[in-house]
């Protein structure tokens, strides 16, 4: 079964415009902004237009390639909104840890800070689940996986991709390896049960590579002849139960995780937010 995550992304949109419209006003959420390309200014159009099926408002603070660390930190301590949102990459020279760990807690919708990753990572109860894990368990919710047990495979290491769903497998249950170029265990792909892969790159998974049935989520991309595509091979597809597609799997789900996050936080602050506390 080939995955729509543009599908499933609405539902989420849906739910979580549901529940911020009985706010006292829509969740705010600003955007940082450093590193324009055409990639990151799509994205951002994107967001925008999400934020607003989220029943969210979405600003943007744009700085030149130029700007310090220490100058975006203050941008993100003095945000006025209910969620900051530090979008990577940042110009090279600058220390992204220090920009992100700087994002309160209370603020932090995409899990980028060191403290909001350690909550999740520590599987506390009150802790948001980073946005690509989330869709990731979003979509193996949908169907109809249950992890507890299974062999799985997360390629890469990356704090985007790779770390937060290695640990959302882990705590549902999952025996999780992890495959990356300095450990040379590619052979793993093919025990795998559920693969997870944030490699970036281009169509390096391949039909043969895997065994029948397997649950392969693509949240790689990377560009080839001018399109953006994943790290699979599409006809990896009729070998798999579930398989999602690059564009249009995973990307369109975990920008709707980012909202849901975001209204979650929205609800933390609110007058009627005690009880959530």
């Amino acid at each position: 079964m080939i995955v729509d995550g543009r599908a499933l992304g609405r539902e989420v949109l849906t739910r979580a415009k549901v529940r911020a419209e009985t706010l006292d006003r829509a969740p705010h959420i600003l955007a940082i902004v450093a590193n324009e390309t055409p990639a990151t200014a799509s994205y951002l159009s994107i967001k925008q237009k999400r934020a607003a099926d989220a029943g969210c408002i979405l600003r943007t603070e744009q700085f030149e390639a130029n700007v310090s660390a220490s100058a975006l930190t203050e941008a993100v301590l003095a945000a006025d909104a209910d969620a900051v949102v530090v979008q990577l990459p940042l110009p090279e020279g600058v220390d992204v840890r220090t920009v992100c760990d700087a994002i309160p807690l209370s603020k932090d919708a995409d899990v980028l800070s060191s403290a909001a990753r350690m909550k999740f990572e520590a599987d506390e109860p009150d802790a948001l689940v980073p946005p690509v894990a989330s869709a990731v368990a979003k979509i193996l919710a949908f169907g109809g996986i249950d992890p507890k047990g299974k062999k799985a495979v997360v390629i890469g290491m990356g704090w985007l991709v790779g770390r937060p769903c290695a640990a959302w497998l882990a705590h549902a249950g999952a025996d999780v390896s992890h495959v990356t170029s300095e450990f040379g265990n590619i052979a793993l792909i093919g025990e795998a049960d559920i693969i997870v892969s944030g490699a970036g790159s281009a169509h390096f998974i391949t039909p043969d590579m895997l065994k029948n049935g397997v649950v392969l989520i693509d949240a790689g991309t990377s560009e080839s002849n001018g399109e953006v595509v994943g790290d699979a091979d599409l006809a990896c597809a009729a070998k798999c139960s579930l398989f999602t597609p690059v564009p249009g799997g995973v990307g369109p789900l975990a920008v709707a995780c980012l909202f849901e996050n975001a209204v979650t936080l929205a609800e933390r602050e609110s007058p009627q937010g005690d009880a959530l506390r």
